[in-house]
């Protein structure tokens, strides 16, 4: 061989793409092509496959084991002289080392490809029976499968059929092969087969007609008893034949296996009988099946054994099909099954998984199936097995916008022909996308990628999951804007009544009224409207995961008209692109951040800052300064306290948005699993901003009545939760008032200024407004409701030295300085220091009283008709039992362990548990009771806008109380015994150190 024509060989091959051509050149060289090696046509065909070197070595492969030369020379002159085999063969050499495999164990089955007659290209079950009817054995049923898939392949790879043709001829295979795997078992079990009809029904995508080319037959079986035979014999006798049948096809032999055959789609799964009669599946559906379960029957399709009683399985549960969709949290139970699914996919995988992952083949099918479960019910044109014809049917009947089949369609077909064709290299079930560069070039080149297949391949399947991504929740919301719109002539359009249904099956309580709202926001030209179009349809998705879509639904108009005419609200939830799902699920919560915003839609903007940065609570010093500058613009104290409440009011909804957010989770954030931290920052913004309202309120009222200086240094003193930093949304402010005469000023009127000073502060804060009102509770003061509201400093000294009552020594435990005269704070927390941590810790007398008085407080203040174990303040387990608890190891053990100094709950249960003085184990059973409780009333006062300290018993409330505590639709149930079982742990905590039971 010349090296001029080396070289030019070595050109041609390269240009025809192979990868290695100096190993071509030498097997074209080699003996078994010697008669065609010089043939264009040859290297022209080969380079049309999706791999010409593995076609090649392929061919060489087959050539050699030809067991004749006559057998050798008839592959050869056929191969070169026909072009249809010629395409088939080297198509399917150059697709998959498997089925080369087969041709080189068993030589002669190439002649499978050269019928070339029109009914060969579309052949169905009959003709599949007709190319199985001669195997004898489960080896032999092997080798006649990989014959029939062979043909298969070779119309697939050249385009013969598309993808939905190639995954009907799947479906079709598997059915014939199911009947010959039955017909094998029967033979060898005759008695078995005589006793009882067996059918078996095609479930999955072998039932939908859209099998892959491996994957698992999902199937169910039913039998009844012929004739004579009774029903318990004649079911063991079925149960062997099916277990027969699926290890026929599943067990591997010298030809390997045919497909695993599933059956665990059958009631109860794979603890439920392997057979059972039509009248015990009739049973279990109407009584026990879950949601995916009739939506897996959608796919049911009798393909095997006696014909009659799998028509009449079909028969009898087809109706309870249709009706699963009027089941309470329909939707939700489909759509958390689908969540479920992505959730499971490793980490590793999620990004390459074609089929589960998101934007995947699945999002596809269960966005059809759900709207099929919708819609089936009064329209029969939807019922059917097959997603791509189903999808079809939708945008026929105006249930699924024209434009959006069309994309879900070409998205869908391009991933199941990625997902054929990877499945197709070896036989293995897969659904992973190859990363080595030589898979993804073959992968490409098999989907007709030629320039750049690798990178074009990965353009196009990124491109396509993208489009599922975007369209497959949207599938369901946007024909419902279409329903209310102009659409073009001839467009199909949803009925209202449809509409309705629809929305219904969304949780819509009002479907009128919603599409009233959809109307009045997305119908007409502008470009308002038209914005409103493109958002309406993810955000009534976001509505529809929440426990009231009505109420989202009707805010979003509202907040949309308020600010309907600003510039940058729309465009904000259009660019922003965590802004409109916050907004959806803030607006869809319950009532309290909805009120708040619509008293300043404007504080929207807070939920488009960046990443989350705007909903992420202000620093305390920033949020004073804010405050004090605004007071000190005003002109009089009710214009600067007015804007302390604007700011307070602002930042209120700024900590309830991203209390919302954190609960409920985004796409792109989980929801934060840390309930603690949630409650912590919760507290501590509310109770910041209580300090800021009352420091700015007080600076207010000074100004305006004294000038710079009051004449008596005046601190508030925070009590309660405010000073334990635990404020709930609903809290009330608890305080002490302190003041001391300035030097010179007489006392008594100093005493009259600082109770000026308080009446004012009050009065201001409780003005009527579009802000809410900020409650100051002076309760806990010395002499309570009848002692005076502001003392000084030596009047409380004097009080606490002779009448000083134990409760009130509990009670300064959460004594803190919040406003005012930092120094005399000081001074007050000095003074109250040895009556909260006694030297001595407490007397037995001092402990007895202390439990007497919460026994007392359990059997009197609990409101009557309560539930205790539900209630979350008083019940058992709850958080006066937690602090309480606490409160007793601070006052015992405060003087000599400086960690049990503090006023916050859960910092102090810490330092107990670090100081040995009780367990880490009971010390989390009373953190988490705590926690809980915490949560569930912060839960109540956003759901229902006003404070409580038990669940409500509205079950849209309780819905939504559940949501925000991580419990999904229809499991409010299991979030009250969640809280049961809570309480009633740390209850027994409780019990032995506090009561010492």
């Amino acid at each position: 061989m010349t090296p001029g024509r080396r070289s030019s060989t070595f050109t041609r091959l390269l240009r025809h793409g192979f990868t290695d051509p100096s190993a071509a050149e030498r097997l074209l060289d080699g003996p078994e092509l010697a008669p065609v090696r010089d043939d264009p046509v040859l290297l022209e065909a080969l380079g049309a496959t999706a791999d010409p070197d593995l076609a090649l070595h392929g061919l060489v492969r087959l050539l050699e084991a030809q067991p004749t030369p006559t057998a050798h020379r008839e592959l050869l002159d056929t191969l070169v002289a026909a072009k249809p085999l010629r395409d088939r063969l080297l198509g399917v050499l150059g697709a998959s080392e498997a089925l080369t495999d087969h041709l080189a164990r068993h030589p002669a089955d190439w002649q499978a490809l050269v019928t070339y007659e029109p009914h060969d290209l579309h052949p169905g079950v009959t003709e599949f029976e007709r190319g199985l009817a001669e195997a004898d054995d489960p080896v032999s049923l092997r080798v006649a499968y990989r014959r029939c898939l062979l043909s298969i392949a070779a119309r697939d790879v050249c385009g013969t059929t598309d993808i939905a043709e190639t995954a009907a001829e799947l479906a079709d295979l598997a059915t014939a092969t199911l009947r010959a795997a039955l017909a094998l078992a029967r033979a060898a079990a005759p008695k078995d087969d005589a006793a009882c009809r067996l059918a078996v029904i095609a479930m999955g995508k072998c039932g939908g007609h859209e099998l892959n080319y491996v994957s698992d037959v999902d199937v169910i079986f039913v039998a009844e008893p012929a004739e004579g035979t009774p029903e318990t014999e004649a079911m063991r006798s079925a149960t062997r034949l099916a277990a027969h049948l699926m290890r026929i096809c599943s067990e591997t032999t010298v030809e390997g296996s045919i497909w695993p055959v599933d059956a665990n789609l059958r009631p109860e799964g794979r603890n439920g009988p392997l057979v059972r009669t039509l009248s015990s599946h009739l049973a279990y559906y109407q009584r026990w099946a879950k949601t995916w379960e009739f939506q897996a029957l959608l796919k049911a399709r009798p393909v095997a054994g006696d014909t009659a009683l799998g028509e009449a399985y079909i028969e009898a549960l087809e109706p309870l099909v249709w009706q699963v969709a009027e089941r309470e949290n329909f939707v939700a139970d489909v759509q958390k099954m689908r969540r479920r699914v992505v959730e499971n996919i490793p980490l590793s995988e999620v990004d390459r998984e074609l089929k589960l992952g998101p934007g995947g083949l699945r999002d596809v099918e269960f966005a059809v199936q759900l709207l099929q479960l919708v819609h089936g019910r009064t329209d029969p044109a939807l019922r059917s097995g097959t997603t791509l014809d189903a999808l079809q049917a939708l945008a026929a009947g105006g249930y699924v916008g024209r434009e959006d089949a069309a994309r879900l369609d070409e998205a869908y077909r391009f991933l199941r022909s990625m997902e054929h064709r990877i499945q197709l290299h070896r036989l293995r079930r897969t659904h992973l996308v190859p990363e080595s560069e030589p898979d993804l070039r073959r992968l490409g080149r098999s989907l007709g990628l030629r320039a750049d297949p690798a990178a074009e391949l990965t353009r196009e399947w990124k491109r396509h999951t993208g489009v599922v991504r975007r369209l497959h929740e949207k599938l369901f919301y946007r024909p419902l804007l279409d329903a209310v719109a102009q659409l073009a002539p001839g467009e199909a359009r949803l009925s209202a009544e449809a509409a309705r249904v629809r929305l219904v099956a969304l949780g819509y309580a009002d479907p009128a009224a919603a599409l009233r709202h959809l109307e009045a926001l997305a119908s007409g030209v502008s470009r308002k409207a038209a914005i409103q179009r493109t958002l309406l349809p993810v955000l009534l998705g976001w509505f529809a995961d929440s426990a009231d879509p009505d109420a989202g639904l009707l805010n979003f108009r509202k907040v949309s008209d308020a600010l309907g005419k600003t510039p940058w609200y729309l465009r904000l939830l259009r660019d922003e692109g965590a802004a409109a799902e916050n907004l959806a699920r803030v607006l869809s919560a319950g009532r309290l951040a909805p009120d708040l915003l619509m008293r300043a839609p404007e504080a929207v903007a807070l939920l488009g800052d960046g990443a989350g940065a705007g909903l992420a609570p202000r620093q305390r010093a920033a949020l004073e300064q804010e405050v004090m500058a605004a007071v000190g613009r005003a002109e009089n104290a009710a214009q600067g306290v007015t804007a302390a409440r604007g700011v307070r009011r602002r930042e209120l909804f700024r900590t309830a948005a991203a209390d919302i957010i954190g609960s409920y989770g985004t796409e792109t954030h989980p929801a934060v699993a840390d309930q603690g931290a949630l409650v912590d920052r919760v507290g501590a913004a509310v109770s910041d901003l209580t300090r800021v309202t009352l420091a700015g309120t007080l600076r207010a009222v000074v100004r305006d009545g004294w000038g710079d200086t009051l004449p008596t240094r005046f601190a508030v003193i925070g009590m309660g939760r405010f000073g334990g930093h635990e404020l709930g949304y609903g809290s009330d402010a608890d305080v002490l008032f302190v003041h001391e005469p300035r030097d010179g000023v007489d006392e008594q009127e100093a005493s009259a200024a600082a109770a000026r000073v308080v009446a004012e502060m009050r009065r201001l804060l409780q003005l009527p407004s579009a802000d809410p009102p900020l409650l100051i509770d002076a309760d806990l003061r010395p002499e309570g409701k009848s002692g005076p509201l502001v003392r000084t400093l030596k009047s409380y000294e004097a009080y606490y030295r002779r009448w000083s009552l134990g409760w009130e020594s509990q009670a300064l435990l959460r004594a803190e300085p919040v406003a005012g005269d930092a120094e005399l704070g000081r001074r007050f927390t000095e003074l109250i220091d040895p009556l909260r941590y006694p030297a001595g810790g407490l007397t037995e007398d001092a402990v007895r009283e202390i439990r007497r008085l919460k026994a007392r407080m359990e059997s009197e203040r609990l409101p009557r008709g309560a539930d205790p174990k539900l209630h979350t303040k008083l019940g058992p387990g709850g958080l006066s039992d937690v602090e309480w608890t606490v409160q007793l190891l601070q006052l015992r053990h405060g003087h000599h362990e400086p960690g049990l100094r503090t006023t916050r709950t859960r910092q102090a249960l810490a330092a107990a548990r670090a100081a040995g003085l009780l367990s880490a184990e009971d010390a989390e059973t009373l953190d988490e009771a705590w926690v809980l409780a915490t949560r569930v009333r912060n839960a109540v006062m956003l759901v229902r806008g006003r404070a409580g300290d038990t669940f409500p018993t509205e079950p849209r409330e309780l819905a939504a109380v559940g949501r925000y505590l991580g419990y999904g639709a229809g499991h409010a149930g299991d979030m009250l015994d969640a809280y049961r079982r809570t309480a009633r742990r740390a209850r027994t905590v409780v019990e032995e150190l506090f009561y010492e039971d």
